[in-house]
């Protein structure tokens, strides 16, 4: 089995060796860049199965690089840590907002690192193989169901969906999650419960949280809004998503 491929991304060549040298110690293939824009080339060469990034750097940083990276479909699912020497808790509440998933401070142990790489690639596996299909208790209204909402369109049958008119290609995981929050349109819905009709897991609000993340970014993006316009797919903090008339 190949090891996973983790970019590391830090402008202080000692720390990026430092770093490297711990993940590789410990199986990990590892990949390096010196800005964010030498980070988002080497994610257009490299299949990368996590990033880790420094905040302050010159150029482009670690926010500006999570955001460019979300900003591409492809990339959306790779899990990113920023390794920051950033400590306020306005910087690590700022890093999550932003959807980071998860924020060390520096310096940092070598146990803790790993432990916070190794836990993050389990949660990504975990939603790679999660059962694709609905659990059961989830909502089922019939598979030959067509549902309306405002001028969203979602054919159960056909496993379609068209959204003014033009078709939308989501994968079935994407299908699923705006399937569910369509057929409770106008309400909250808890990112825990969004996460049991979409990857067949149950877990706590804040892993929740972070596998859901990407995932409604995704389907934001294939409905055609711009990065940062929460479009139809409203996020209430602390409590989940809820889908608002599509116009």
């Amino acid at each position: 089995m190949s090891a996973s491929t983790i970019l590391v991304v830090d402008d202080d060549r000692i720390l990026l060796n430092a770093i490297r040298m711990t993940l590789e110690a410990n199986g990990f293939r590892v990949v390096t860049a010196q800005s964010g824009q030498e980070a988002l080339q080497l994610l257009r060469q490299e299949t990368v199965a996590l990033i880790l990034a420094d905040i302050a750097m010159p150029v482009m940083n670690g926010y500006q690089l999570l955001q460019r990276v979300r900003e591409e479909p492809a990339w959306v699912p790779i899990p990113i840590i920023f390794l920051s020497a950033r400590s306020m808790d306005s910087d690590v509440r700022f890093g999550k907002e932003l959807g980071v998933d998860d924020y060390l401070i520096k310096p940092i142990q070598p146990s803790d690192l790993l432990a916070s790489v190794r836990g993050r690639l389990l949660r990504s596996q975990q939603w790679r193989e999660a059962a694709t299909g609905y659990r059961k208790g989830d909502v089922d209204l019939g598979a030959n169901e067509t549902l309306s909402v405002g001028r969203l369109r979602i054919d159960r049958a056909q496993h379609r969906v068209t959204y003014r008119g033009a078709i939308v290609s989501l994968s079935a995981r994407e299908f699923r999650l705006l399937d569910y929050l369509a057929r409770r349109a106008g309400n909250v819905v808890a990112t825990e419960e969004l996460i049991t009709a979409t990857h067949g897991l149950e877990t706590d609000a804040e892993d929740a949280g972070s596998l859901i993340r990407p995932l409604v970014r995704s389907v934001r993006r294939k409905l055609g809004y711009q990065a940062g316009d929460t479009g139809c797919i409203e996020n209430v903090r602390g409590v989940g998503y809820r889908l608002l008339l599509p116009q």
